[in-house]
């Protein structure tokens, strides 16, 4: 007898692999899977590792109800600069505001310092005659005929996507919604982005980049989506496809069709949700997520048992004005490739073997030398069981690349060449995660380090050290994790609206009126995905700093009530919010709003899940020769699935994706909510606690 649609995968497509976490919503049955990448068009690997998965697990692709997908499509493509040839609408006598940018230097000390060109030059920068002032009202109407006498440039420059930003249009976006309007009866197929619709905030650089990215990413996204729903019709899989988005949410296809900027950060998105869950399962409130994988290395800091989200982020040095979960990300992956430079300083990254060719173990042609191989070399992993016994490794390959590439340029043996790679690595990987708390005025030794992905396994422990972590947590299926965090993600919109207005009664109206439109807005978003009426959510938040500053913080008001005593409160929120961040506060300065948000957040089913046991369960333990120090050892190896007590490093413990070193000096025992949790010898916890 058919069966209804009942399983819902999440999906974290990486620079090397992409993977799987599969929900059975009948039996709670959790599964994990991971298939190589296929960079040049994703979508092919996504179907190969479902219909891998299907067969593997016993379900078809009509059974498939929900598929949860996290991109770098939008990443890569701002990356590599593979974007539309755009051209930019935007009011007369500011064509240049894209190239003037923040007078700010990068690089302090640079004497000759290197500015990117904008990514549309100023040949495709037109002009509109119109005018909108500050306060919304109309200095200069948009003329008749404006967006038509504009056509022909537009068809000579060869124009595949529009961005317009016009001149106070967060404001009033009427002119830019008649361009809009205009351009869609004109050149229905030319994808058009309005700043009004994607960024509707002060700042007239950030708004008008945000605007140009989303513009020239909308050819890119879209024509990856169109693709992907095609393989999944001609699989007959009829899953609702949802996408993940910077902040952590998922919004429907034609969402990210529309807005695509919004995918800027989908994959390490999913990772700082998953962290935030584990957070709440351990009562562990201070948690260093990290996420390395084969291609990068992602770092996202819980405070408190929530991440921090951004009003605005980078890419490649872009401004991005959008709602973002605070992410660090640096070149550092099992894929990462190790060189020796001119200088004959031994560098690691941030180039990667991706995968394909992929390290050279992978007996795929690669030929440089990675962290995978130097990790192999070494005997930290075994070539008969990566990714569970289903590929291969050549260890021989790995360490003559190492030898030949490495340490014979350094007059090193290939151990100490190996060695040098790590700790190299393991350096890089550490200062990435020393900076993203230090900038926030963090102890590290106030934390528990969350690692996760495939290659973090064999990195976390000697990361802790040079941090001064005393406690490393290792997640159930750590190597497809950030695919469980958006296995459970919910649909989400950010909403805003921007109007500089000193704090006081007398904005009270203005306040009741703009929280009433974003709530009937953000209900007409979730009643078009499908959002019963008991299943949305709507939080507040407003954007205020002290009159004279240039930078706001986002501070929650609850409430969400238009009355003197809950402004007052809301302020009184802003001055300790201050105080903590900055060590200081002046409860009797005039204080600004800048912004009003609102987080409107619909929530998908929630369902019970266990972990079902991995290849490894039958496997007997075994010892096996690492190199430690400057000799060879016999370690015990375990698997994960059979350990049952506390063990004592140096260890190494295996599952089907990932492997985990436990060093001398450390010891590992099974946690809470399927964790391990290791901790040094002279730590302060007390590893009989590891249940709480």
């Amino acid at each position: 007898m058919p069966t209804s649609p009942h399983i819902r995968i999440g999906i974290d497509i990486g620079g090397t692999f992409t993977d799987l976490q599969i929900l059975d919503e009948r039996s709670g049955a959790l599964q994990s899977f991971k298939t190589p990448t296929t960079p040049q068009d994703p979508s092919i690997g996504l179907l190969t590792g479902l219909r891998d998965a299907a067969g593997r697990f016993g379900f078809t692709l009509a059974d498939i109800r929900l598929l949860l997908h996290g991109t770098t499509i939008a990443t890569n493509a701002v990356l590599e600069r593979n974007l539309a040839h755009g051209v930019l609408l935007t009011t007369s006598g500011f064509e240049d505001v894209l190239e003037i940018g923040r007078h700010a230097r990068r690089d302090i000390y640079g004497l000759k310092p290197h500015q990117e060109p904008p990514l549309i030059p100023r040949d495709r920068r037109l002009g509109l005659p119109e005018r909108m002032r500050a306060d919304g009202s109309v200095e200069r109407a948009l003329a008749a005929g404006a967006v038509e006498a504009l056509l022909p440039h537009l068809d000579a420059l060869g124009a595949e996507a529009v961005a317009v930003s016009l001149l106070n249009a967060h404001v009033n976006a009427a002119h830019e919604e008649a361009v809009a309007e205009r351009l869609a009866t004109l050149r229905p197929d030319l994808p058009v982005t309005i700043s009004s619709a994607i960024s509707p905030e002060i700042r007239e650089y950030e708004r008008t980049s945000t605007t140009v990215l989303n513009a020239l990413l909308m050819p890119v996204v879209g024509s990856y989506l169109g693709r992907l729903e095609t393989r999944m019709a001609e699989a007959g899989l009829t899953a609702r496809l949802l996408l993940v988005q910077s902040n952590g949410g998922v919004c429907s296809a034609a969402v990210a069709k529309r807005q695509p900027a919004r995918l800027l950060l989908s994959g390490p998105s999913g990772g700082a949700l998953a962290t935030t869950r584990m957070a709440e399962a351990l009562d562990r409130p201070y948690l260093l997520g990290v996420d390395m994988g084969g291609t990068s290395y992602d770092v996202c800091v819980v405070r408190e048992g929530r991440v921090t989200q951004m009003t605005q982020g980078e890419i490649d040095n872009l401004p991005v004005r959008l709602p973002m979960v605070e992410i660090r990300t640096i070149g550092a992956g099992g894929g990462s490739i190790a060189a020796v430079d001119d200088a004959g300083r031994l560098r690691v990254g941030p180039r990667s073997a991706r995968s394909w060719p992929g390290p050279v173990c992978y007996g795929r042609g690669g030929t440089e030398p990675t962290v995978t191989d130097a990790n192999i070399a070494l005997g930290k992993l075994d070539p008969r069981f990566f990714l569970g016994g289903a590929m291969k490794l050549d260890l021989d390959g790995a360490r003559a690349a190492i030898r030949e590439r490495v340490g014979d340029r350094l007059g090193l043996g290939m151990e100490q060449a190996a060695i040098g790679i790590l700790a190299v690595t393991d350096t890089n990987l550490a200062a990435a995660a020393r900076l993203s708390l230090f900038e926030k005025g963090l102890d590290p030794r106030d934390f528990s380090l969350l690692s996760f992905g495939g290659a973090g396994g064999l990195h976390a422990v000697p990361v802790a050290e040079e941090l001064g972590i005393d406690e490393v947590v290792f997640p159930a299926d750590a190597s497809t994790f950030s695919a469980f965090g958006i296995l459970h993600s919910d649909i989400v919109h950010d909403l805003a609206r921007s109007r500089v207005l000193p704090v006081g009664d007398a904005i009270l109206p203005y306040l009741a009126e703009t929280v009433a439109q974003l709530r009937e807005q953000g209900e007409a978003l979730l009643a078009a995905d499908g959002v019963p009426a008991a299943d949305r959510r709507f939080a507040v938040a407003a954007d205020l700093r002290y009159h004279g500053q240039a930078f706001e913080l986002v501070v929650p008001w609850p409430e969400m009530a238009a009355t003197p005593e809950a402004l007052s409160r809301l302020l009184a929120d802003f001055h300790a919010l201050h105080a903590q961040r900055f060590s200081y506060g002046n409860p009797g300065a005039p204080v600004e709003m800048v912004a009003l948000r609102m987080n409107v957040t619909g929530l998908l089913p929630r369902f019970e899940s266990r972990r079902a046991p991995g290849i490894g369960a039958g496997r007997k333990p075994e010892a096996r020769e690492i190199w430690l120090g400057d000799a060879w050892r016999s370690v015990a190896v375990y698997q994960r699935e059979q350990l049952a007590g506390e063990i004592a490093g140096p260890a190494l413990i295996e599952e089907e994706y990932t492997t985990v070193y436990v060093a001398d000096g450390w010891r590992c025992a099974p946690g809470a909510a399927g964790t391990l949790i290791a901790r040094r010898l002279n730590d302060r916890k007390a590893l009989g606690s590891t249940e709480a």
